[in-house]
């Protein structure tokens, strides 16, 4: 039986393989749900979800919900006990990869490729940035910094005043470059 631990560190090198250059961030927050893995691509932010075969899908379609708002692609990888029914469980532009060991090793086949999310809206992706990634956007597009305003305020004055396209170049880019040391320092 694969476990979800098992299949996290193949799956970046699979996935690696599969697209190029890739940033991963793991268990990120979104909405009431979290992202087993988020995957960054130039053309994208991906939502992955992985059920693995001592998985149930009793949470998935409360978590597609948040990963269709989220995410510009959706992708669940599925342990070979869940590969024949997890069509019936995601919608159909939802990517399908399904694991099972072969000859000792993990092997990967993907089942359908994703397509891009009808519901995904910059008003929700904006959300992932850290607040110094906001300001970091900001700062790009000559904005004022409003300082003392909530969040949400930023994000509708943010968005209010940037392009779509580029605001959402401008996320990706902070999200390949989003650095964890400052958490890690005493």
């Amino acid at each position: 039986m694969i476990k979800d631990a098992d299949i996290r560190d193949d799956l970046c090198f699979y996935l690696e393989e599969q697209f190029g250059k890739v940033r991963f961030l793991e268990e990120l927050t979104i909405g009431k749900a979290r992202a087993d893995v988020v995957m960054v691509t130039r053309e994208g932010i991906y939502g992955i979800e992985i059920k693995s075969d001592a998985d149930t899908y009793t949470r998935l379609s409360g978590q597609v919900l948040y990963y269709d708002k989220y995410f510009d692609y959706n992708i669940i990888i599925v342990g070979s006990k869940h590969a024949h029914h997890a069509h019936e469980h995601v919608p159909s532009y939802w990517g399908i990869i399904s694991v099972e060991f072969y000859n000792g090793k993990l092997d990967f086949y993907e089942i359908r490729k994703p397509e891009k999310s009808p519901k995904a809206k910059i008003q929700t992706q904006i959300k992932l940035m850290w607040r110094r990634e906001l300001l970091n956007i900001q700062l790009k597009n000559s904005l004022y910094k409003y300082e003392n305003k909530t969040r949400a305020y930023v994000e509708k004055y943010v968005i209010s005043k940037v392009d779509v396209d580029k605001l959402k170049d401008d996320i990706i880019e902070e999200l390949y470059q989003r650095d964890y040391s400052g958490f890690l320092e005493n």
